[in-house]
Parts: C-alpha cells; sequence; structure tokens
C-alpha cells in the first residue's frame, strides 16, 4: 500500500473502481491470467485472494472450484468490493463466493482453512516491511501442502539492465507514491524467507517492465 495510510488507499481505489478495468486491467490481465493457468485451481477446493479488485481473476477461480467450492476474496476498497460482486452475480457465482473488505496484513480467515490462495499486483503495493507479514498470514491460512501463486511486478534480474520505462517507475513511485503506489520487489526472495518452497517460475513483461509469476508451496 505503498506509504500512504490505508485510509487514503482505500478512498483512492475506491475513486477508480468503475473504470479500473480501463486503466489497468488491459496491461495487466494476460500475466494475471498466466498465473492462474500456474496456480492451477481445482474443483472443490477452497481459495482466497487477495487483492480482487474487479472480481476478474474471482470469475476464474469460482468457475474453477466449482459448486463443491468456495471462493473468498479480501480487497481494501468497498468500491472495488461493490464491482466485483456485481459481476459475479451477473454470472451466477453468488452462492459460492464470500468477498470482504479488509487489510491483508490481519487476514479474517482461520487457520489451515485454504487449500490455495493468489495475489495478482497486490503484494508489491505493501510497504515492503509489511510484506512478511501479509506472507505470514498467507501461510496461517493455508492447509498444509497449501499452495500460493504470486503474479507482481519484479526487480530485474541479475545481469540485466532496467528499461527506462522501468526506471522512471520506480522514481515516481520514491517521489510520488500517491501516484505510483507498487514497487518491484524480489518476490521469490520474499516468498522463501516465508517459508514457501517454489514449485513454478514464470518470467514476463508489461510495457518492458519485468513480472514474475510464482507458484510455491507451505513448506
Amino acid at each position: 500500500m505503498s506509504e500512504a495510510t490505508p485510509a487514503t488507499n482505500q478512498s483512492f481505489y475506491d475513486r477508480i473502481s468503475h473504470a479500473y478495468d480501463l486503466i489497468s486491467d488491459a496491461g495487466e490481465h494476460k500475466a494475471r491470467e498466466r498465473g492462474e493457468q500456474a496456480l492451477d485451481v481445482q474443483e472443490g477446493e477452497c481459495v482466497l485472494e487477495i487483492g480482487y479488485g474487479t472480481g476478474n481473476t474471482m470469475i476464474h477461480l469460482a468457475a474453477a472450484v466449482g459448486e463443491s467450492g468456495t471462493v473468498s476474496g479480501i480487497d481494501v476498497s468497498t468500491g472495488m468490493q461493490k464491482v466485483a460482486i456485481k459481476k459475479l452475480t451477473a454470472k451466477g457465482f453468488a452462492d459460492r463466493i464470500d468477498l470482504g473488505v479488509g487489510d491483508a496484513r490481519k487476514l479474517p480467515y482461520e487457520d489451515n482453512h485454504f487449500d490455495a490462495v493468489f495475489a495478482s499486483f497486490t503484494l508489491e503495493l505493501f510497504p515492503l516491511q509489511d510484506i512478511p507479514a501479509v506472507l505470514a498470514e498467507v501461510v496461517r491460512v493455508l492447509k498444509p501442502g497449501g499452495r500460493m501463486g504470486v503474479v507482481s511486478m519484479a526487480t530485474v534480474l541479475e545481469g540485466q539492465k532496467s528499461s527506462g520505462l522501468e526506471k522512471t517507475y520506480v522514481w515516481m513511485h520514491e517521489h510520488f507514491p500517491h501516484i505510483v503506489d507498487c514497487q518491484p520487489i524480489d518476490v521469490v526472495k520474499l516468498v522463501e524467507e516465508a517459508g514457501f518452497s517454489i514449485q513454478q517460475k514464470v518470467e514476463m513483461a508489461i510495457w518492458t517492465m519485468p513480472v514474475r509469476c510464482v507458484v510455491a508451496t507451505v513448506c
């Protein structure tokens, strides 16, 4: 959530919720969908999405778990919640979803509850010092052997050079975090340090900026 307060972040996403698909999803959806494929949610599973936004991934997850599964979601924005519920209800998935508003650093779910957790372009919104707390909560709510799928803006690999656009993006985040609210992160290192074992890693790019998809299981 950058350096802004949760309340400020919520207000921002509330304002853009009805236009978010046009603003961001047009560029993000291919990477997000690649992450969904890698996580490979199965029928009957209990799944959580952190930062469900306008509900596009929730539609795919709800279809994947089928009538015997459930999908929960937590997001900071009530505006996003309203848009997502409307979408999912129109698709006929209202009976298998539970969309809440809250803070992923304190997930409101029981221990060992979910088979899988998914987060796409969300983890990098948190201050770096808070990401371990989010991942610790994911470990807590996952069942033994449960898996997590993360799609995030990523730091460049060793030996690679940052693109001009990436350098500009990072500079904007450092100086104007209320406008550019996310930052590239070393998602592999963060996930491993949280106690996960990496099972799959996919390298991608959006507008020359690196994006990394990781699927990992609780050790």
